[in-house]
C-alpha cells in the first residue's frame, strides 16, 4: 500500500512506496501524520535496549523542510486512464457507461483541425460515438455534448492516477477536492 506524501502544509507530493516511507521516518523527516497506521515494519534489535526498531506506518505523512515539487506548477498529465476514471467511464455523447477497453480518448475539436490534445478538448467517448463523429466538430454531427470537460486539481489527479486509496487517504483528497468535481457523484 502507497503513503501519500505531503510537504508540511499539507499540499499533496506525491504516493509513494512503504519503504520510501520508512526511510523518512527513520531520519525524523516526518512533521506529522494522519490517519491510522496501517502496518508495522520492524527492524533489527538494538544492541544497547535489546529492543527491537518498529515504525508504524501511517497512511499520510507531512514531511519536514522544503520538499520539490512539480505538481503545483504544472497542470495534471493527460493520460487515457486518469480521463476515463475523471468523466466516469461515461461516454459524453450516448451516456453510457462502458469498460475500458471499449472507451477512447475523443478531441472536441478534432485534432486535425488544430486541436489541442489538452484536457479542455479532451473527454471519454464510447468507440460507436467516436466513429460516428469522426473528424466533426459535434454540432456537424449532430451531437450533444452531455457534460463538459475540465482540467483536474492536484488532489483529483491524486485520486485520478488509479492507485489502491484507502479510506483516510481519499477522504483527505476529497475533503480538497471542488464540489462541482465528478469525483464526488
Amino acid at each position: 500500500m502507497d503513503v501519500l506524501q505531503l510537504d508540511v502544509s499539507g499540499r499533496p507530493q506525491s504516493w509513494i512506496s512503504a519503504k520510501e516511507a520508512a526511510v523518512i521516518y527513520a531520519s525524523d523527516g516526518v512533521a506529522w501524520t494522519l490517519g491510522e497506521a496501517f502496518t508495522v515494519l520492524r527492524g533489527g534489535l538494538q544492541r544497547r535496549t535489546g529492543l527491537q526498531s518498529r515504525i508504524e506506518l501511517h497512511p499520510i505523512i507531512a514531511v519536514r523542510g522544503a520538499v520539490p515539487s512539480r505538481a503545483w506548477r504544472q497542470t495534471p498529465a493527460l493520460t487515457n486512464a486518469k480521463l476515463f476514471a475523471r468523466d466516469r467511464h461515461v461516454c459524453a455523447y450516448c451516456g453510457g457507461r462502458f469498460a475500458l477497453d471499449d472507451l477512447t480518448r475523443e478531441h472536441i475539436v478534432p485534432t486535425s483541425r488544430g486541436g489541442q490534445d489538452h484536457w479542455m478538448n479532451c473527454i471519454t467517448a464510447c468507440r460507436p460515438c467516436n466513429g460516428q463523429k469522426g473528424s466533426r466538430l459535434p454540432e456537424e454531427a449532430r451531437m450533444t455534448l452531455l457534460y463538459l470537460p475540465y482540467v483536474p486539481s492536484l488532489h483529483e489527479d491524486m485520486i485520478l492516477r488509479g492507485r489502491r486509496i484507502l479510506a483516510d487517504q481519499m477522504e483527505f483528497l476529497l475533503a480538497s477536492v471542488p464540489r462541482s468535481s465528478r469525483l464526488h457523484g
